[in-house]
């Protein structure tokens, strides 16, 4: 039984008596940017900063959820990575709430396809297709639903046709550049026979010249001939993919997921990560906030401790203006300094110079 199996064994309604009154389709991407690794790079440095927000829920039971084990195959980073992966690549991102008197679990769900239909009561449901076949049908009221790119369509967000061109020339320039390395370490050259000779013989002496003399075996360097045939070495050049060309490709893709290429790479200021945070990451926490707490009817926010990202020197010279104005406890500053946490360290401390 698979993990589908088991959870849709109870949440699957019928779908006999339902009138058809609103359908879209939404067919996800097709695969070849995800398998581009300048796009999956890219797509995986969102993912894991996206993981690394916080939940936060006045429902203790909710919070444990969204910040500990969300179900009993993952774990809250995981659910995060794939729901922010699942939001880039298709622009659509979808969440399973478990309700079993009350909220137990939360699922990412990747189907291949949905279609949304409309029940003439006004419930709306969504048809999900998966890529092993199986198909439910779930109450849409039920699913957290995060789209990029929501423009044209009524409930879906738009595909990423746009990127099609780019991942095919970045797929060409790798190609050209494996191809090009190829011919610039073959050796080619022209056996010419001085006499006539049939073809088995030709075939013959010519493996038996590469044998002797295009091997590693051939040390010295020096290849031999006589009357019967003479070697004319061709001179290759090979084609070299201009660098610039490669980091332009790289740099568009980065561009509409709105990412730079430091921070793919991780070698980024605090002023860059910043930018990043605040045009990227936090444009998507409140998304996913509003999101989770209009379906979960639950007030429920993901916030990021932008200061865990800054140099120590920063951190140091922020505890050294906040502290005496008893802005941040012990164990907060503490935090700031990854240390644990010390008992009676909730306390905050205040300079006699501000304290009324």
């Amino acid at each position: 039984m698979s993990i589908f199996d088991k959870l849709f064994k109870h949440k699957e309604p019928q779908e006999r008596g339902i009138t058809l009154e609103l359908q879209s389709g939404f067919s996800a991407f097709s695969g070849t940017a995800y398998a581009s690794a300048t796009y999956r790079s890219a797509v995986d440095a969102i993912a894991r900063h996206t993981a690394k927000l916080k939940a936060h829920c006045p429902d203790s039971g909710v919070e444990k959820l969204l910040s500990d084990t969300p179900n009993p195959y993952m774990s809250a980073y995981d659910l995060l990575y794939k729901t922010a992966t699942a939001y880039f690549t298709t622009n659509n991102a979808f969440v399973l709430i478990e309700r079993r008197r009350g909220i137990t679990a939360f699922y990412p769900l990747t189907p291949a396809s949905v279609e949304f239909i409309g029940a003439t009561d006004g419930t709306l449901y969504a048809k999900m297709l998966f890529s092993d076949g199986k198909q439910v049908l779930l109450p849409y009221a039920d699913i957290i639903h995060l789209r990029r790119h929501f423009s044209t369509n009524e409930l879906l967000g738009t595909d990423n046709a746009p990127l099609f061109p780019l991942i095919d020339t970045a797929h060409t320039l790798t190609e050209a550049t494996g191809a090009a390395v190829k011919n610039a370490t073959n050796i080619r050259g022209v056996l010419k026979f001085t006499s006539l000779v049939n073809p088995a013989q030709v075939k013959a002496e010519k493996e038996q010249f590469v044998q002797d003399y295009m091997s590693l075996s051939n040390t010295g360097g020096i290849a031999a001939t006589d009357q019967r045939f003479e070697f004319i070495p061709t001179t290759q050049i090979a084609y070299n993919v201009p660098h610039e060309a490669t980091e332009t490709i790289a740099e568009q893709i980065y561009s509409y997921l709105g990412v730079s290429g430091k921070i793919v790479s991780g070698d980024y200021t605090e002023d860059e990560f910043a930018a990043f945070y605040e045009s990227l990451i936090e444009p998507l926490a409140i998304q996913m906030s509003l999101e989770f707490s209009r379906k979960c009817g639950k007030q429920i926010t993901f916030t990021a401790e932008r200061l865990e990202f800054s140099s120590a020197q920063t951190r140091i010279s922020l505890l050294r203006e906040l502290l005496p104005f008893g802005v941040i406890s012990i164990n907060e500053a503490r935090r700031l300094l990854a240390l644990p946490d010390v008992e009676d360290g909730d306390r905050r401390l205040q300079s006699l110079n501000y304290v009324t």
